[in-house]
């Protein structure tokens, strides 16, 4: 199996500089981290943008959705911010359904000692071997649906929407 991975930036690929929280955000960590972890599946990385997800716009997303369709793989993560993944994800859903998409990103950047990054990448990458056709989440340490899911900010994370 072939992942196409494609990289929007987000917390995941941010860098801090100062006391300030001064950031940028730095040059995709995901395929360092998936040849440190000795991921065997074959992956191919696409950085299409840099921005956090509180600045993406209606025409960054169609990039988005652009790049999954024209992936040579039908199984695509994304690496995104976790603050609008799941709008980007419902994009994703409507264009591409007969994709199967995983988004997934961090509360804390990879480059943190407390990060959630690797985890996040390793369920992700567990999960696009055995989800079918659709676009899911994969935030701490579950599965969603992409239909079914919000984050929850108060408490810092994804949870089943609650009428479900």
């Amino acid at each position: 199996m072939k992942i196409n991975i494609v990289t929007t930036g987000g917390t995941i690929d941010k860098i801090y500089f100062d006391a300030k929280s001064d950031y940028q955000i730095g040059d995709p960590v995901i395929g360092e981290l998936l040849k440190r972890m000795g991921v065997l599946l074959e992956f191919e990385v696409h950085s299409i943008m840099r921005k956090d997800s509180l600045e993406l716009t209606d025409t960054d997303r169609q990039l988005i959705v652009d790049t999954v369709i024209a992936a040579d793989s039908d199984h695509i993560l994304v690496t995104h911010g976790t603050d609008t993944m799941v709008e980007t994800g419902k994009w994703v859903l409507s264009q591409a359904p007969h994709k199967h998409v995983v988004l997934t990103g961090a509360l804390q950047p990879a480059a943190f000692r407390e990060t959630d990054a690797v985890f996040n990448i390793g369920c992700a990458i567990g999960a696009l071997q055995v989800v079918g056709p659709g676009a899911f989440v994969a935030m701490n340490g579950q599965l969603f649906d992409v239909t079914k899911v919000v984050k929850n900010v108060a408490a810092n994370r994804f949870e089943p929407l609650s009428n479900e």
